[in-house]
């Protein structure tokens, strides 16, 4: 009987090449393709905090209207993508509220990257909180393409009988459009999962199936690359990766496509 393997893919930065914009709230400088994971993991305390809600509702806000006050009058929630230390969706609300930013803040981030990538399959908007120095220095915005050979590979992973699995911090229904692309089904994504969730769900599929494989690109994938039976990290977003992200694989990729062989040597 052939073995049963599953794949778990990150997202952004693995099956997506991103165009990341942040805005320094110390300067109002806009600064581009910066690693939003990287500074998280430099400082105890701070944490990625996604908005789980439509780009457009965002966009169609008064740029005047303070971000607590638009979380609290639309009914948005927030989900941690990503912390280091100490961290809580309560601290970052509370951070959140007595924050000064604006909607303007965030709708400046999202307009920089819809107009350097248009036709996006992904847009999302965010914000680094220092729970210790209690403040927001960075507003994010993150938009990608599929790289060239994403489908290829899920889709001859298909024909092995592979089975898929999204595990990413970013939000559900951003997930769900590249599921439906790339023919994932939906009940196999995990979203707003942080590193522990995505060892988590390594571990809980390593009870299911054979052999499971992670794949990803950054520091929050560090726990799942350790605890999969294959750790592949790749480097085909072109960023600089630290150490102890390539030290915690068990392969290092340049190009998704090679996932394929991978597996096949399984």
């Amino acid at each position: 009987m052939a073995k049963k393997i599953a794949v778990v893919f990150d997202s952004a930065g693995t099956l997506l090449h991103m165009y990341r914009v942040a805005k320094e709230s110390s300067t109002g400088n806009i600064l581009e393709n910066i690693e939003s994971t990287a500074i998280v993991a430099k400082k105890n305390g701070c944490g990625l905090v996604a908005l789980n809600t439509e780009n457009e509702i965002i966009l169609s806000s008064r740029r005047d209207m303070f971000l607590f006050e638009f979380i609290r009058e639309y009914g948005v929630s927030i989900g941690i993508s990503c912390s280091k230390g100490i961290f809580s969706k309560e601290v970052a609300r509370e951070i959140i509220k007595g924050a000064s930013l604006l909607m303007g803040d965030v709708q400046d981030v999202l307009e920089a990257v819809t107009s350097r990538c248009p036709d996006s399959i992904y847009l999302a908007a965010g914000l680094i909180v220092d729970s210790e120095a209690r403040r927001i220095p960075y507003v994010l915005s993150t938009g990608g393409h599929v790289f060239g050979k994403t489908l290829q590979t899920v889709q001859l992973l298909h024909a092995m009988e592979v089975d898929m699995y999204i595990a990413s911090g970013d939000r559900m229904s951003a997930l769900v459009q590249l599921a439906e692309f790339v023919n994932i089904p939906q009940e196999r994504i995990f979203a707003f999962a942080d590193p522990f969730m995505k060892e988590k769900v390594v571990l809980e599929l390593k009870n299911r199936y054979d052999k499971v494989v992670m794949v990803g690109d950054g520091i929050n994938d560090i726990l799942a690359l350790r605890a999969a039976d294959v750790g592949i990290m790749t480097t085909q977003q072109g960023d600089e990766r630290p150490k102890e992200l390539r030290e915690a694989a068990d392969v290092v990729l340049d190009d998704i496509i090679k996932v394929v062989d991978v597996v096949k040597g399984l």
